[in-house]
């Protein structure tokens, strides 16, 4: 074995002194038959990169905007394989101060805030739950929810968040909102994804059903006998059924 420089002896003890060296070390007194230098160069790496993500840059962030793990949009947050996403999110903005300067209902304001941090979560790659927004802005959950609800009817839109894309929590109007694009308004599948930020393959999915549901209905068959044949919960069933009365039986009537 060559033996080893001066310089080297002299030096090398000084890359001890950088983050991963000293997370290595750590493993390496702490787990001394667990972890072998490759793992431990690993888990050192992985613990950085943690870090760094989490603990943005101030410059980064403008004021009214916070730092928040969001569940990413192409996992659960109920799954195994969970993923979380740090997101920017701007809780206060100029128009915000200029909504309340001019006497604007505070239900109307909040409405505004929770569809623009949706958005600005979905475009990081993530989604937001109302109960991450309860938590954001002090409020109940069922408060966010009410005000989403009412955010979505007044903009005919589906803000992305866990309930809608993710089908979790009591979240239904966008299957609601999916068939009436559909049905009454006779958009194509692709413009009713876009406008509702749900793929092609979600939004065939919902039309499937409604479909499954139509042909059991104009059949005759009982709410109870639908949800047997479709597995699906009798308040989705219900308002498929209300589109077939309200449009679908009034149309052919005509």
């Amino acid at each position: 074995m060559l033996r080893k420089s001066d310089t080297y002896h002299r030096y090398h003890s000084a890359h001890d002194r950088f983050t991963k060296p000293i997370i290595e070390d750590f493993f390496s007194k702490e787990f001394p038959n667990t972890f072998g230098p490759n793992i431990r160069s690993t888990i050192a790496d992985e613990l950085i990169a943690i870090f760094n993500a989490n603990n943005r840059e101030t410059q980064t962030i403008k004021p009214g905007q916070i730092l928040w793990n969001a569940v990413h949009k192409d996992t659960r947050a109920d799954s195994r394989n969970r993923k979380l996403v740090p997101v920017v999110l701007t809780i206060v903005a100029d128009e915000d101060i200029l909504s309340l300067e001019k006497k604007k209902a505070i239900s109307e304001n909040r409405q505004r805030v929770i569809a623009r941090i949706t958005q600005e979560a979905f475009d990081q790659g993530a989604l937001l739950s109302m109960r991450d927004i309860g938590l954001l802005l002090a409020s109940d959950t069922w408060i966010i929810s009410a005000d989403r609800k009412k955010y979505e009817l007044r903009n005919s839109c589906s803000l992305p968040q866990t309930g809608t894309l993710h089908d979790m929590g009591s979240c239904i109007t966008h299957k609601y909102q999916i068939v009436y694009k559909y049905v009454v308004e006779k958009k194509d599948p692709i413009i009713i994804a876009k406008e509702t930020n749900h793929t092609l393959k979600a939004v065939d999915h919902y039309l499937k059903d409604y479909n499954r549901v139509k042909l059991l209905c104009q059949d005759n068959k009982p709410p109870e006998y639908i949800k047997a044949a479709t597995a699906l919960p009798i308040h989705v069933i219900k308002q498929y059924v209300d589109i077939i009365n309200q449009y679908v039986k009034e149309r052919n009537a005509s």
